[in-house]
């Protein structure tokens, strides 16, 4: 997972890359906590109930735009 944060537009995204997330109780919190801030979920794995699906090369493009990317 990452987070791509833009501070000029008070902007954050969440990113879930390469794999499906586990069901846990901690996952299903930090999602909840995601959902309740309504930050967007991005996610190059397909059919996920909780992320919009984008191309890796869509996600990679993204990346330039933010001021900060932080690995999870």
């Amino acid at each position: 997972m990452s987070i791509g944060l833009t501070l000029m537009d008070d902007s954050v995204d969440v990113y879930v890359l390469s794999r499906r997330l586990d069901r846990t109780d901690s996952i299903a919190a930090n999602l909840d906590t995601i959902r309740e801030l309504e930050l967007p979920i991005y996610s190059d794995v397909r059919d996920q109930d909780y992320a919009e699906y984008l191309s890796t090369e869509q996600i990679s493009n993204r990346m330039p735009e933010y001021d900060h990317v932080l690995p999870y």
